[in-house]
């Protein structure tokens, strides 16, 4: 009996939590309406106390000559460590405002992680391999995804409330303030949204070939 009365109070105080808990179901596409991919979409609340989570980590790896991944989103305070796989050194940097510092030469990973502070985007590169390329979203919410293939994410568990619903490409040419949404997310509700970027053509720079048959320098 008591155990009944137990299971039946713990469903009534998590009942109503569940219930104000909402989805943003997002689809991100160019302006010829192909999807897009690695677009960073994130939700921030207008009204009350932003949520934070605990203190987090991520991996940024350098791989067969490149970062991966390309496009990585984190939440401010996030410690990110940058393991080198290749048999090569590298020079990992930033010069962006929201983070700069700099991993000089190094094989392996490096003894402390970077942590990143400050919200804004982190453009990284590597003094060796003029090629590598890769960009940071660091930002003030928990709630974001990042598109795949189809162009799409959801983002869930989201009290009610209403939203600045934001995304960010490294290709598109709109500011960010000209790509957000302000929407209003009732209990337990999935909520559709679009977006539709104009996006830059890729010029990014190709891979320096070898003398090495096996790979690139």
């Amino acid at each position: 009996m008591k155990r009944a009365l137990v299971i039946a109070l713990a469903a009534s105080l998590c009942g109503p939590v569940l219930a104000h808990a909402g989805s943003f179901v997002v689809t991100v596409k160019d302006s010829k309406g192909v999807p897009v991919l690695d677009a960073v979409v994130y939700a921030e609340p207008l009204v009350g106390d932003k949520q934070k989570s605990k203190a987090q980590s991520a991996v940024i790896d350098q791989q067969n000559q490149q970062f991966v991944p390309y496009v990585s989103a984190i939440e401010a305070g996030t410690a990110v460590r940058f393991p080198n796989k290749d048999n090569i050194r590298h020079h990992v940097y930033s010069f962006s405002p929201a983070k700069k510092f700099e991993l000089p030469l190094y094989a392996g990973i490096p003894a402390e992680p970077v942590v990143f502070e400050q919200p804004g985007v982190v453009t990284l590169g590597c003094n060796i391999h003029d090629w590598m390329l890769a960009y940071v979203a660091v930002l003030g919410t928990p709630h974001f995804q990042i598109t795949r293939a189809d162009g799409r994410v959801t983002l869930m568990g989201l009290p009610a409330g209403s939203y600045k619903l934001e995304v960010w490409q490294p290709r598109m040419k709109a500011t960010s303030g000209q790509l957000a949404q302000t929407i209003d997310l009732g209990g337990a509700e999935n909520k559709e949204v679009s977006f539709a970027l104009d996006l830059k053509p890729d010029f990014r720079i190709k891979k320096a070939p070898s003398l090495n048959p096996e790979g690139y320098r």
